[in-house]
């Protein structure tokens, strides 16, 4: 099958976009790095190429993270008053565990969505049939 085409034999849904594999055969690696993809999967032979993310999963991990520690930094303040010292202990450590954790996995899950959903880059309609 081409690397164009999804293949619904292969694995579907979140499982092989949170574990960092390959969305096809579900084996190979996805990451050659902390966040750079391989060229193609190790396994299956899956050219990566397709995939493009950009943004998406870094503007998800701003939203989600920031909903959480924004949230809890206000509750923190208005029950207790800390120094803001405290504050700083308290949610910086927090920004970096949930940023750096979550920015592997959305990213993953972003590439394996492309790939089932064949997402192609846009195209405009200029209304010729062509």
């Amino acid at each position: 099958m081409s690397d164009k085409h999804h293949d619904l034999a292969g694995p579907q849904g979140a499982g092989s976009g949170l574990s960092g594999r390959c969305p096809r055969c579900g084996r190979g690696k996805l990451f050659s790095g902390y966040l750079s993809l391989r060229e193609r999967c190790d396994v299956c032979g899956l050219d990566y190429s397709f995939a493009d993310s950009a943004d998406g999963p870094a503007v998800f991990v701003i939203l989600l993270v920031g909903f959480i520690v924004v949230g809890a930094a206000l509750g923190v303040e208005f029950a207790y008053r800390p120094p803001y010292w405290v504050h700083a202990v308290l949610w910086l450590p927090l920004l970096l565990v949930l940023s750096l954790g979550l920015l592997r996995v959305l990213k993953s899950w972003m590439v394996v969505q492309q790939y089932r959903h064949a997402a192609r880059e846009g195209r405009l309609d200029r209304g010729d049939g062509a």
